[in-house]
């Protein structure tokens, strides 16, 4: 069976890194999340003290930044400059600030360039924002995966709680409605779903159903 793209977009909280994930590690594929390269630069800005809207230093700062995404038997390690960021990187203080960090044009084009780059042989699945529009817009299979802004509202609170993280069900879904509204709405590769993807609502599906969809659509792309 060839080894194909298979690029999975969509908004926050629709589950897109826990079933790209899974089709990986089901097909033997290289996971990369992009969404993750995002966040570490974000939390080394926020450790730097560099303005969100400074786009020339958050570009300087992720050019002297190796980020790697190692995979192990857990899971996908980031590592940042030496450092393991896995858990750092998915504070609330990063969560709120990755969208202003990513909108920067000088910051993205580093970023595509990184990511091209390791899905050149292909055997990857690769999610984020814009893969399919943008990143990998040859990509045999892409697929945009959504949910409801209350689930993925729903699937957060019981992601925090379970990290022992006291929050608001309320705040959580009123910030993915604004992290919806900025990506979407971004001047430079906004969220959006490409013309040849499938759409996968998993408002009420659970992760292996989709993941169960997206292999049988594997399977139909090779034949």
């Amino acid at each position: 069976m060839r080894k194909i793209q298979i690029a999975i977009d969509g908004p926050a909280g629709a589950g897109k890194s826990t079933v790209a994930r899974q089709v990986a590690s089901n097909l033997n594929y290289l996971y990369i999340d992009t969404g993750a390269m995002f966040r570490a630069l974000t939390y080394e800005a926020i450790k730097a003290n560099i303005h969100f809207s400074d786009a020339a230093g958050l570009k300087k700062l992720l050019e002297n930044t190796e980020i790697h995404l190692i995979q192990d038997k857990v899971g996908q390690k980031v590592i940042v400059n030496g450092e393991d960021v896995t858990e750092a990187i998915r504070s609330q203080e990063v969560t709120n600030a990755v969208s202003k960090v990513a909108v920067h044009k000088e910051v993205r084009e580093e970023m595509l360039t990184r990511q091209r780059f390791l899905a050149k042989n292909g055997g990857v699945v690769m999610d984020g924002r814009d893969i399919g529009t943008c990143v990998l817009k040859d990509a045999a299979l892409k697929i945009f995966l959504t949910a409801s802004v209350e689930e993925r509202a729903r699937r957060r609170f019981e992601e925090l709680l379970s990290k022992g993280v006291s929050t608001n069900l309320d705040e959580l879904q009123t910030e993915i409605e604004l992290r919806d509204r900025q990506d979407s709405e971004r001047e430079i590769a906004p969220l959006k779903k490409a013309e040849d993807a499938i759409v996968i609502d998993s408002t009420n599906l659970s992760i292996q159903e989709v993941v169960n969809k997206i292999l049988g659509l594997v399977k139909e792309r090779n034949g």
